[in-house]
């Protein structure tokens, strides 16, 4: 099962494993607040892509599209597999650093781990 929280939200006991899906370290946490299991930068949105995004809520449809492209490519492919790994025993929250709960790259990637049927 995968979830998503905001870094900066507290850590839950049924955050059984804690995956930062962010390209760039949010600012003002520190790594044992963080209580990661794992920090995944290949699974986030390209640094031009975020950039171009700039969390502006009118660009949301056409980056969800550019984004999906992306984690279709191979090099993110081997990190989506874990991901659907660890999900079919453990509950994996995916955490982000955005401030928009409703215009991030969180669920989209949260869609395409659920949606998507992983590679024979």
């Amino acid at each position: 099962m995968f979830v998503i929280k905001r870094i900066y939200d507290r850590s839950d006991p049924d955050d059984q494993i804690r995956v930062l899906v962010d390209r760039l370290w949010p600012r003002g946490i520190d790594k044992r607040r963080a209580q990661l299991t794992t920090w995944m930068k290949e699974v986030a949105p390209s640094g031009e892509l975020r950039r171009w995004f700039g969390h502006d809520p009118d660009k949301f449809t056409e980056f969800s599209s550019r984004y999906m492209e992306e984690l279709q490519g191979a090099s993110a492919q081997p990190y989506l597999r874990q991901l659907r790994e660890w999900a079919e025993n453990h509950t994996v929250t995916l955490l982000y650093a955005a401030k928009d709960e409703q215009c991030n790259h969180a669920l989209i990637l949260k869609q395409v781990l659920q949606d998507t049927k992983p590679e024979l």
